[in-house]
């Protein structure tokens, strides 16, 4: 599996995607002490991905250190922003302050005098524009699709301005990571480069690389000070299986597994110290619909099947209760996206309402006859749904929403395939409907941006990369889309968050079904300092950018 990223068919499923942490100790610091992980210095880290490829290249969603998710711990950004709390402001890192002009088409970066390479060279502002300029001449590196215009360096200070407002990439922009130009402007080609020895600010380096075992060691001379961690074992299992058992004996520290049964599998193993901890940031998982197939072209089919969806027994029997709960028809995860809830769905719920959903289908002209639901034009209502084989927490969704729109006469069968052609048949529209995720940012905009935006809809059979998978035409929901992230004031962007959320619920193209995890489990035997739901200082997934925040957070157990 390959770690998510914005834009892009992640192979991460919620359902398999597992960021277990293995190994042991290294042979550096094994005899420091004998009293274990924590008192050694080691953290153990990990992934069922299989076998890697040395390719340490921070910008490739597909490298070795985008899917253990080791490039955070090498490369670091100019600020660290909190997924869980998305409305705070971001801390301070490699830039100290940074300053938006009023219509956010400028932002001037003030530098840390601090920062400095791994190889003890200074880090500077030629640095920073360096890498905005590599993102820029290089598509294929700009994973988050930033407009890039005018970068310069004035005063000592970096200066980015763009063409339009850029409200909704603020985020995104400031945990840009950057890398060091003095290095990279010698490579012919950045978007194949493995860089196998990478040299970052951050306080770790690339020690030994094997497909199996990637081992991190601290820098000495990390310029926010000495590290409690001192290394980072990454271990890549074959299967989720194999990632579990590491994680309930001990070998695997950290760690986000699906577990249908992890109290069993996991907490009873030693409850002392197992520990886990699933907040959700403003990204969801649902039941997306192709709208350029009929009948789930009509909004009042699919509006009357999100109905009846029981996204209680999702939560409980395909989710284990380990993915937060989607409890509003809006599909905002709460309490995450409460700041964005438009006042008339405040109150709403997304109980199933069999006989509210019938008379919606009555009004639109389908009629249900001898148990079988039909459309206006007399056709019954069938539909297949898709998802990977071995997906099971997808699987068990969709065989409880078959259960769902049986209520109402619609007659489903669901059938698996592989990863591959699954994420084929996604991107080309070749589907009726699947359980897949969306975008999540700062603000619940990523999330409908990625389902409602025509700015990116391609007809069936063309690859959609950036989203709107389901084909969903609404060109109000474009112009509230593009008033929101081009907007000057807060008045005007929550008016055109309203108008999405109405939209959303009335013509549902998507069926939210839960909230996107950004979880872990972990243990508390040898390393103290991890975030919880009583300080969520940061979300605990370790592939995530904060998880360079929670590394240097972590003191040995006493």
């Amino acid at each position: 599996m390959s770690v998510r990223r914005r834009h892009t068919l992640r192979a991460l499923s919620v359902a398999t995607a597992v960021v277990a942490l293995a190994a042991g100790c290294s042979s550096a610091n094994s005899g420091a002490n004998k009293g274990g992980a924590g008192a050694s210095g080691v953290l153990t880290l990990g992934k069922p991905d299989g076998p890697q490829t040395n390719n340490s290249n921070p910008f490739l969603n597909t490298s070795a250190s985008a899917t253990l998710g080791y490039r955070y711990m090498i490369y670091e950004p100019l600020a660290m922003t909190n997924q869980v709390r998305p409305t705070d402001k971001a801390a301070p890192w490699l830039a100290t302050d940074w300053t938006w002009e009023a219509n956010f088409t400028k932002v001037s970066f003030t530098l840390d005098a601090r920062a400095k390479w791994a190889d003890g060279k200074p880090l500077t502002a030629a640095d920073v524009e360096y890498t905005f300029n590599l993102l820029k001449k290089h598509p294929a590196l700009n994973g988050n699709g930033i407009p890039f215009d005018g970068i310069a360096v004035e005063g000592g200070k970096v200066v980015l301005t763009f063409k339009e407002s850029q409200f909704v990439n603020q985020n995104k922009i400031i945990q840009t990571y950057i890398v060091p130009k003095h290095i990279w402007e010698k490579v012919d080609n950045p978007e194949t480069w493995p860089n196998r020895t990478p040299v970052g600010s951050g306080p770790y380096k690339l020690k030994t690389f094997t497909p199996q075992t990637t081992t991190l060691t601290a820098t000495p001379t990390y310029w926010k000070g000495a590290t409690k961690v001192k290394e980072l074992r990454y271990t890549a299992y074959n299967d989720n299986s194999a990632a579990t058992t590491a994680l309930a004996s001990g070998k695997v520290e950290w760690s986000f597994v699906f577990m249908p049964n992890y109290k069993q599998l996991y907490i009873a193993k030693d409850p002392e110290n197992h520990k886990l901890w699933f907040p959700s940031g403003l990204g969801i998982h649902g039941l997306w619909f192709n709208t350029a197939r009929k009948p789930f072209d009509n909004p009042a089919l699919r509006r009357a099947m999100a109905m009846v969806v029981d996204r209680r027994a999702i939560h409980v029997q395909a989710q284990a209760t380990l993915y937060p709960e989607i409890t509003n028809p809006t599909g905002i995860p709460l309490p995450a996206g409460d700041p964005f809830l438009a006042p008339q769905y405040a109150k709403a719920t997304t109980a199933p309402d069999v006989a509210g959903a019938k008379k919606v289908l009555t009004d639109a002209g389908f009629t249900l006859a001898g148990g079988v639901l039909k459309d206006p034009g007399g056709k019954p209502v069938k539909l297949t749904f898709t998802d990977p084989a071995g997906w099971n927490d997808y699987i068990t969704g969709l065989s409880i929403i078959k259960d769902n729109i049986k209520q109402l006469g619609i007659e489903a069968k669901v059938k698996t395939q592989t990863a591959e052609a699954w994420g084929a048949d996604v991107a080309n529209g070749n589907f009726d409907a699947t359980l897949h995720w969306t975008n999540s940012g700062a603000t619940p905009y990523d999330m409908y941006q990625n389902i409602m935006d025509g700015s990116i809809l391609q007809p069936v059979g063309k690859s959609s990369q950036l989203g709107n998978f389901g084909r969903f035409k609404s060109p109000e929901a474009t112009a509230a889309l593009k008033e929101y992230a081009n907007a000057t004031d807060d008045a005007t962007r929550t008016k055109a968050m309203n108008s999405l959320q109405k939209i959303f619920v009335e013509q549902a193209p998507v069926i939210p079904t839960a909230a996107a995890p950004i979880g872990a489990e972990y243990s508390t035997k040898n390393w103290t300092g991890w975030p919880t739901e009583a300080d969520p200082y940061a979300p605990p997934q370790h592939t995530q950018p904060t998880a360079l925040e929670i590394v240097l957070k972590l003191k040995p157990t006493k």
